[in-house]
């Protein structure tokens, strides 16, 4: 099995005019798309890739992203996407970590990844784009160059569905990323449990992420799920700015939306301002990264007439493994395990607890990643036999609907209980005034933790002393007092990952 073969080769052969990218620059083809990969794989041996080489990926959602990922891994070589706007020291920290053979780069982000090429004088770095970047230096390829003489057909290696495939990095939301290697099989399991058996994606949907392709996340939703049903999908190559995803979304309607939940937060705030925002073309909305708020699960139904499906995924197991079912969503909630996952929780011994009980989550499926690259000690850790030990805290309820309660280093132990960070951002959310919030626990001069929130304003001002005790007694109407903050933060913006997830550990030691 090989994963280009299926995803790529399989609808080119089929239907090869239909369409399968929407967006920008242009339209691309099936069969056109297929071709250029093919070119991609053949350029990539001539240049003397082999079998099991790293090809890093530092390239915008486009129809070359899809190529080199494809290329790569038809030719037996193992594509690492990564973020096309990260900085040098992000770079240097996969050269040095992956050591890739060739580094596929975008050339706005030529500037920021040359800072750091003695991490890793082996890569040849082809770039796309603008072709003034040429330089003098012989390891440095244009895309044009390097596809000049290479052919559009090209038989795939025989891989197995148990060969390394791709190395995904984690978002690095509680420190420095590691590249979790999947195997050919992940995404086919990937596409038939979450694309198929809870979204139930056709040929005539028109898939839309936020979320970009280097994540694991955006990388079935805008790549994998609409190919695996010769589906047509939108990629948009900029920045996700609110106002070009609405603008995106009115120009090409897609069927079925992908976001984080700040961004879903972002849209309603636009909405606000733009009432001819209009997403009356998507049938299913779709939300991952965190948890999703219920105030925003809340507005956004009463907005728009979706329901949100909150459902959480990792790296680690490729895509989302506990989702809610459309017609069958409860705000807060992540739904139940998805066809083909089991999950479960279990307290610090490994022994599972209660209904009602929070816990740590273990989750095993057939798309679990194979191991972290280079680094056996932890993955001895996250891998438990079958079993993958996520990190996250959740609790279950009686129906079996799992709610994620955050990160085992995100949790609060206030007056001697654990309390969840989720639970306090909530009630905050609920403020007319509070556009985001994070909370964390902080240790006091006294050496006693206490709970402080940051706070992001609708109206983007710093706040004020009088409004931070309205925001505090706004949220003891709604919880127990000892999980009211101690304090009331106000800042520009949270710091996030590039994938949009809170960096908590920021706000923890800042």
């Amino acid at each position: 099995m090989n994963i280009a073969s299926f995803f790529l080769d399989g609808p080119a052969g089929r239907h090869p005019d239909r369409v399968a990218i929407l967006g920008d620059p242009q339209a691309v083809s099936y069969g056109e798309l297929a071709r250029l990969a093919n070119r991609a794989g053949n350029a990539l041996i001539a240049q003397g890739c082999r079998r099991g080489d790293r090809v890093l990926i530092v390239l915008p959602d486009s129809a070359e992203f899809i190529a080199a990922f494809f290329g790569s891994a038809k030719i037996g070589a193992i594509a690492v996407p990564v973020n096309p706007m990260a900085r040098a020291a992000d770079y240097a920290h996969y050269l040095a970590d992956c050591t890739p053979r060739f580094a596929i780069v975008h050339s706005e982000a030529l500037p920021e990844f040359r800072a750091c090429r003695n991490t890793a004088p082996q890569t040849t770095i082809v770039f796309v784009g603008n072709e003034s970047a040429q330089t003098a230096d012989f390891r440095l390829l244009s895309w044009s160059a390097f596809l000049d003489a290479a052919l559009d057909t090209l038989s795939a290696a025989e891989t197995t569905p148990f060969d390394s495939a791709f190395l995904l990095y984690t978002s690095g939301s509680g420190g420095l990323p590691n590249g979790a290697i999947h195997q050919h099989k992940d995404m086919l399991v990937a596409s038939q449990a979450f694309a198929q058996g809870v979204l139930g994606l056709r040929e005539d949907d028109i898939t839309f992420s936020v979320s970009k392709l280097f994540f694991a996340y955006g990388l079935g939703n805008a790549m994998y799920f609409p190919f695996s049903v010769g589906g047509k999908t939108v990629l948009n190559p900029e920045r996700p700015r609110v106002e070009k995803v609405a603008e995106i979304v009115a120009h090409h309607r897609p069927t079925v939306f992908f976001a984080v939940p700040t961004f879903y937060g972002a849209l309603l705030a636009e909405a606000e301002r733009n009432a001819a925002v209009d997403f009356s073309s998507v049938r299913l909305a779709v939300s991952a990264g965190e948890t999703l708020p219920p105030e925003i699960f809340e507005r956004f139904r009463r907005r728009f007439g979706l329901e949100i499906l909150d459902g959480i995924g990792s790296t680690e197991m490729l895509h989302i493994f506990v989702s809610s079912r459309p017609g069958a969503q409860r705000p807060g909630s992540c739904g139940t395990p998805v066809p083909g996952y089991e999950a479960r929780i279990v307290d610090e011994e490994g022994r599972e607890v209660s209904v009602g009980t929070i816990g740590n989550l273990l989750v095993r499926g057939e798309s679990a990643f194979a191991g972290y690259w280079n680094n056996p000690q932890l993955t001895s850790r996250v891998k438990q036999g079958e079993w993958i030990s996520t990190g996250d805290k959740f609790v279950r309820d009686a129906d079996g609907y799992y709610f994620y309660s955050g990160r085992a280093n995100d949790m609060l132990k206030i007056s001697g209980m654990w309390v969840s960070p989720m639970e306090i951002e909530n009630a905050l959310l609920g403020h007319p005034l509070v556009a985001e919030a994070a909370v964390v626990a902080r240790a006091e001069e006294t050496g006693l933790t206490q709970a402080v929130a940051f706070v992001v304003l609708k109206n983007g001002s710093m706040g004020s002393p009088e409004l931070a005790r309205e925001i505090r007694e706004h949220v003891k109407l709604r919880l127990a007092a000892y999980k009211c903050p101690r304090q009331v933060r106000f800042c520009g913006e949270l710091p996030k990952t590039a994938t949009g997830k809170i960096q908590r550990f920021k706000l923890r030691d800042g």
